[in-house]
């Protein structure tokens, strides 16, 4: 259970993050450094939100707001089910991590997310109205570098593909590519933000191998 406790309190300190430290540091930092990623990537993301297709936003918000969430405690009761100790300790190891090294980028380095920036309407309150209440109590508007949801998705189908189930694996990783590409499509995270996600996640599959001696 030691590795269920593990994932349940990373999940906790996230929640207090996003609920009682984040604001508190967002005020007393004062700076807001989108600006920054903007005069990089420019309106490239922005451009999605000017052409979305109703169909893609349903799919793409029901992967980013139910299927990812899902996948995450779906995956870690199977790991206990099925009692594939490693798949759960190196998703419980890389989530610890994950969070470790993108806790002081959301507490020191505020970026807010694209919507926010540009003045959009969610995508994800045009289709579930009344959904930004619950999801900004599981995130912020400026916890945007980098991604959590690209590192953590990632984890999720590496941590799968190690019990050698081929049909899961296949459905985790498809799972992943979707939720990638829906941070993009939505206009919810900054392509900076996606590559510091995938960065994060490589580098906790990198440093869980370096200390326990894993291919």
């Amino acid at each position: 259970m030691k590795y269920f406790i593990i994932i349940f309190t990373v999940v906790l300190i996230h929640l207090l993050e996003v609920n009682i430290i984040d604001p508190y540091t967002t005020n007393l930092v004062g700076l807001d450094f989108t600006q920054i990623i903007i005069s990089i990537e420019n309106g490239i993301v922005y451009w999605f939100s000017q052409h979305w297709n109703p169909v893609l936003v349903v799919f793409f918000t029901v992967m980013y707001i139910g299927v990812y969430p899902f996948t995450l405690w779906f995956s870690t009761f199977y790991f206990i089910a099925t009692d594939s100790k490693k798949a759960l300790r190196f998703l419980a190891i890389g989530l610890s991590i994950i969070y470790i090294i993108a806790f002081p980028f959301y507490l020191f380095f505020t970026v807010s997310n694209v919507y926010t920036y540009f003045g959009i309407q969610s995508a994800l309150e045009t289709i579930i109205p009344g959904i930004n209440q619950f999801f900004y109590s599981t995130t912020t508007y400026n916890n945007c570098f980098p991604s959590l949801h690209v590192a953590v998705t990632l984890l999720i189908a590496k941590s799968v593909s190690i019990t050698q189930n081929k049909k899961f694996t296949y459905f985790v990783y498809f799972c992943a590519l979707s939720v990638i590409i829906s941070v993009i499509y939505l206009a919810i995270h900054w392509i900076i933000d996606v590559i510091g996600g995938i960065i994060i996640a490589f580098f906790a599959f990198y440093l869980y191998n370096l200390v326990f001696k894993e291919k």
